[in-house]
């Protein structure tokens, strides 16, 4: 039932989601609709008619709770609860009900239960219940007695200060994996996108692993890596994140900071879209408006690079508009990771980006200068190797300041070629 927010998105599709949202933590929908609120009330947010009629529709459907999909204080959430005579959260509740349920890995669970702690202190209004962990999830469906609604403060912050000291930890050992990853190097291309828009089924087809792909809100929720080899033989690592929302609690965009660290610090950022789904631009200006938030701005970062998804769904003429866009964008590819349709494309894309704007040297090096060519291996990308009785014959591709470091450092002479050129983003 969501109420009127100020976005782009039809009332129809508002609900749809919210829909979505209960189904996805195998809530049955007995009835959802619309209420428009022209003058939101302190006590209730609703009106009184519209108040009176969803008691009368959830006691004729039996039902034994109310979502509403905004926000609610404390207050609006206790008075629909003794109007409605039934357990009622909003919309934050039932996403961290969702992630509670879902977090499989220890740093899910730390980063959920803190953003759970931080929103149920601000209320005062639920129990420790959820920690004893019966059903999965937090609890906030489940309605404790009245005896347990006074929550001990002092407990949730101390509780609340150990996970930061443990997702700290998280974060230093996830510096510690790019500090790794970056001796070797094997370039990061980092997965973002609304929920649903087929990030994992895109990784499963890139990666050719077996993560968890569902048509449901919030099928991923615990961040997933592989090491994959492209054409080129070039290899990256290649990362699945948990999927952005519309109204995405700030609490949860804060837990969640040490996982959405690997998007910072990715070198290719690939936006998955959803063309087929008909909020598709309000679904991609929340995610760049949380990417904003981490500092990644869309218009001005060149590793953000848009991956338009299940083209497969389109209508045909629709769809070859489509495709013939993304051909004429350069930082835009059109896919269907269902049906594999467009991702040689996006390999090939992802090749040509990685050396794109570094400068392509060719030169000869003494196979007995061990050291040489590992310099070349480890700060640069190697294009091209052919050997001699004597030396190695290489095309690579390295930033101009590390061209200056290896001719300065180790004396050869390089032969500059023409430089890697990829199309930019219109």
């Amino acid at each position: 039932m969501p109420g009127d927010r100020d976005d782009s998105r039809a009332p129809a599709a508002r609900l749809e989601e919210a829909a979505g949202l209960a189904l996805a933590i195998d809530l049955e929908v007995a009835f959802a609709t619309c209420v428009r609120v022209t003058r939101p009330r302190p006590a209730t947010l609703l009106g009184t008619g519209a108040v009176e009629e969803i008691g009368r529709r959830a006691e004729e459907a039996e039902a034994q709770l109310v979502i509403v999909d905004h926000a609610l204080t404390p207050i609006q959430q206790r008075n629909l609860e003794r109007e409605w005579k039934v357990k009622v959260i909003d919309r934050t509740g039932l996403i961290l009900e969702i992630f509670g349920a879902r977090a499989r890995t220890r740093e899910g669970q730390l980063q959920v239960e803190l953003a759970a702690l931080t929103y149920q202190r601000s209320r005062l209004v639920r129990s420790w219940t959820h920690l004893e962990r019966q059903r999965g999830g937090f609890g906030f469906l489940g309605g404790p007695g009245e005896s347990q609604i006074e929550l001990d403060r002092r407990l949730i912050g101390d509780r609340i200060v150990k996970l930061k000291s443990e997702l700290d930890e998280v974060r230093r050992t996830r510096g510690l994996h790019r500090k790794a990853r970056e001796k070797v190097p094997y370039p990061v291309v980092a997965l973002v996108g609304y929920t649903n828009a087929g990030k994992s089924t895109l990784f499963n087809r890139m990666a050719g692993a077996e993560v968890f792909a569902k048509d449901l809100l919030f099928a991923t929720l615990d961040p997933t890596m592989r090491s994959i080899v492209l054409p080129s033989n070039r290899k990256i690592i290649l990362s699945d994140t948990v999927g952005f929302i519309s109204d995405l609690p700030h609490g949860l965009v804060e837990a969640f900071r040490a996982t959405l660290e690997e998007v910072q610090a990715a070198d290719i950022i690939l936006h998955v879209r959803d063309v087929s789904h008909p909020d598709t631009e309000a679904q991609k200006a929340d995610v760049e408006q949380v990417l904003k938030d981490l500092g990644i701005t869309a218009d001005t970062d060149d590793r953000l690079v848009e991956v338009l998804n299940k083209v497969d769904l389109l209508p045909e003429e629709e769809r070859e508009s489509l495709l013939r866009q993304a051909r004429r964008a350069g930082g835009t590819v059109a896919i269907s990771a269902l049906t594999g349709e467009g991702i040689d494309t996006l390999f090939d894309f992802i090749d040509r980006r990685m050396v794109a704007g570094r400068d392509v040297i060719e030169l000869a090096v003494d196979l007995a200068d061990g050291a040489a060519i590992a310099w070349l291996h480890s700060r640069g990308e190697i294009l091209d190797r052919s050997d001699d009785e004597t030396n190695a014959h290489l095309r690579v591709a390295l930033e101009p300041a590390d061209v200056a470091r290896f001719t300065g450092r180790f004396g050869y002479e390089v032969q500059p070629m023409p430089p890697v050129q990829e199309a930019r983003r219109a």
